[in-house]
């Protein structure tokens, strides 16, 4: 079986097959991209062709060896290869490379928005209308992310829940707890398999354990050169971004969001029943209090009588203080502070 390794080296791969026909420029090239992916990745052709030693002409000649569309379409493959190489450090050390930290806020929030752009222009539309029905379809629902997945997992699994009474999240600590919670899937269920770069082997094995036994499976991940996509007959593709140790799963929520906006609307109906009923409930059990959540009022109440009105009866209100402010003049007592 292929692994995440294995499967995210296609780069390596053509460079490999293509080595042998490489003029010496290009072996030059195809040697240091293997030994220096982590840096080459963030070169232009015309900067790594000055640090191998040959001409800019020489690298786009060598990207389109490989089969690629120019240096751009190179460049994209070796950033998919770095992505899923490098580990939590070496992240943060490219992270650190190219980001300084007056522009940090700015960089960040203009990749999120770039991820959903990229995932807008190639997500299959056919595998998400093929996706809404097979889950409205499916006898059970599972759903299982894990590691920095979970809570697209945990907020997927929610929203279902109030379209459907089938929904079943896989939470686990360990392998063993995944398949007790899916020892009784089967054809007539399907799986929702999320995960992301670095990929969990525990999502990975609960995927091929629900596709041997004939379960559908849908897996939302960011390739579709990814190892989840080995047992998917449904793969939604999301685009993420590495910012330090932090995957950037801002597009995956969107796609999680138009899935669900997707099935409520083939469940109006139902949906709208599910949500008057807990309505009912919410408030029989003041799980949102209407006086809980009302503002303070910033205004102090007014006193209900008057000094001179108080003097002349005679016997001071014991209520009078009642409503007062306390002035700059009158010291606050511990009562009232």
């Amino acid at each position: 079986m292929e692994t995440a390794e294995t499967t995210t080296n296609e780069l390596i791969l053509r460079m490999e097959e293509r080595y042998s026909k490489m003029s010496k420029g290009q072996r030059r090239l195809a040697d240091y991209v293997r030994e220096n992916y982590d840096k080459a990745v963030f070169l232009t052709a015309a900067k790594l062709g000055e640090t191998v030693g040959v001409s800019e002409s020489t690298v786009v000649r060598f990207a389109i060896q490989l089969g690629y569309k120019g240096y751009p379409g190179f460049q994209k493959a070796l950033e998919e290869l770095v992505r899923n190489r490098l580990n939590s450090i070496q992240r943060m050390e490219v992270t650190y490379g190219r980001i300084s930290q007056s522009e940090i806020l700015e960089t960040v929030l203009q990749s999120d928005i770039d991820k959903i752009k990229q995932t807008l222009a190639v997500i299959d539309h056919k595998a998400f209308n093929l996706a809404i029905d097979t889950i409205l379809n499916a006898r059970k629902i599972y759903v299982i992310g894990i590691r920095s997945c979970a809570p697209l997992a945990s907020f997927f699994s929610f929203y279902l829940n109030l379209v459907c009474d089938n929904v079943t999240p896989v939470t686990t600590n360990s392998s063993s707890e995944i398949f007790e919670q899916l020892i009784r899937i089967g054809e007539e269920d399907v799986i929702i398999g999320i995960s992301f770069p670095r990929y969990s082997m525990r999502t990975l094995k609960a995927l091929e354990f629900a596709s041997n036994r004939k379960a559908k499976v849908i897996t939302l991940t960011d390739s579709v050169h990814s190892p989840m996509n080995l047992y998917s007959s449904c793969n939604l593709i999301a685009r993420s971004d590495m910012a330090s140790i932090v995957d950037s799963l801002v597009a995956p929520l969107s796609v999680i969001n138009s899935l669900i906006v997707a099935l409520c609307m083939k469940k109006q109906k139902e949906v709208v029943s599910t949500l008057e009923m807990l309505e009912d409930i919410w408030g029989e059990y003041q799980v949102y209090s209407g006086d809980e959540l009302n503002p303070v009022s910033t205004s102090f109440p007014q006193e209900t009588g008057t000094d001179d009105a108080a003097g002349s009866s005679g016997s001071p209100d014991k209520n009078s203080d009642k409503g007062r402010t306390i002035s700059d003049d009158q010291p606050e007592s511990e009562d009232t502070k």
